[in-house]
């Protein structure tokens, strides 16, 4: 196995050595390599971030080992000739993903998806089907960002502080009552210490639903908006521009069916069991920008047991590609087929 190199400078580099480290100390690390991995960790603040991604993957990873398929009653079951049982040992997928040729249902780096189209597909059309991005800050605290999601970190001694440039995220934050947790978007600022929240950038406002703890939500300087004190399975929304003396932002209850409709876009892992693939794509079109079309009555009657990440749309499709001989096809921008391959 080749070593991880002591000094990575770039972030592919430094994602080829956090993976390494991670199936070293899977295996069983020796004392030299345990001083030799604590030397590359303190070397780079970015070490620890790409480990912990890496980790949270390989966990992830467990879940699909001997992943089950099952076919139920289907016409022209010769469609289906891969074996019933499918077998993913862990260390084919990361060989997979390293040789970005593997069906990854959990890790995903995009090259060319696909080459027969019926409608032109830019890079921002592909990330659409791409997961979400995860993020391990040096506290512990976690950042999922939606797709298309741009944050800044600034950290100091006193706290610490994230900018929301563009687009979703959702915070996980680490208990630190000497260093408030503050998200800045658009001159709002939401404040924490200990709890889970997610802040959205629109145009004109912005939007906090906490789902723990509680925060607080300022409104731009300047505002004669209260800055009010939002509890689990609240909302707020706080417009960018100063509003109108003694308007106060907008605080709502959600009913959870509410609250988990609007957070359906964070990463969570899908289980079935005997499910028809009419559902299983049902539950990813919940999730995900992208849509899913069964484009033939038998497939969508073939039943599955496995597991899936829900924003991994691309694995899913790569995964029925390689072991149903499935064809997928782009029908637009924002619409893949599923059809029996030829």
């Amino acid at each position: 196995m080749n070593r991880p190199s002591q000094n990575p400078r770039s972030r592919e580099e430094i994602a080829t050595a956090a993976a390494q480290w991670v199936l070293r100390r899977d295996r069983g690390l020796t004392a030299a390599e345990q001083d030799e991995f604590s030397q590359w960790l303190a070397a780079d603040p970015r070490h620890g971030e790409a480990l912990a991604e890496h980790r949270w993957g390989w966990d992830e990873l467990d879940r699909l080992t001997g992943l089950q398929t099952s076919l139920g009653a289907v016409p022209d079951p010769d469609l289906f000739a891969p074996p019933a049982r499918v077998r993913v040992s862990r260390r084919s997928w990361v060989e997979g993903m390293f040789a970005l040729g593997a069906a990854a249902a959990l890790v995903f780096v995009w090259l060319n998806y696909r080459t027969e189209k019926t409608a032109p597909i830019t890079a921002a059309d592909f990330a659409l089907a791409a997961p979400c991005e995860r993020r391990t800050l040096g506290d512990g605290s976690i950042v999922a960002l939606n797709r298309g999601a741009v944050v800044e970190i600034a950290e100091t001694a006193f706290e610490r502080r994230v900018i929301l440039v563009r687009g979703e995220a959702s915070f996980t934050v680490a208990k630190d009552p000497t260093r408030p947790f503050i998200v800045s978007v658009g001159g709002v600022e939401v404040r924490a210490v200990g709890t889970a929240f997610n802040v959205r950038r629109d145009t004109a406002d912005v939007e906090v639903i906490v789902t723990e703890g509680t925060v607080q939500v300022s409104p731009p300087a300047g505002s004669a908006a209260a800055a009010p004190f939002i509890k689990a399975s609240q909302r707020v929304v706080v417009p960018i521009e100063k509003t109108v003396v003694g308007t106060p932002s907008s605080v709502t209850t959600l009913a959870q069916d509410a609250l988990e409709a609007r957070l359906a876009w964070y990463p969570q892992l899908l289980d079935f069991t005997d499910a028809p693939l009419a559902d299983i794509v049902a539950a990813f079109n919940r999730r995900n920008p992208v849509r899913i079309v069964v484009a033939d009555a038998a497939l969508a009657k073939m039943r599955l047991s496995a597991t899936f990440r829900s924003d991994n749309v691309d694995g899913f499709v790569r995964l029925m590609e390689a072991n149903f001989a499935i064809k997928a096809e782009w029908r637009d921008s924002r619409e893949i087929a599923l059809r029996r391959g030829r």
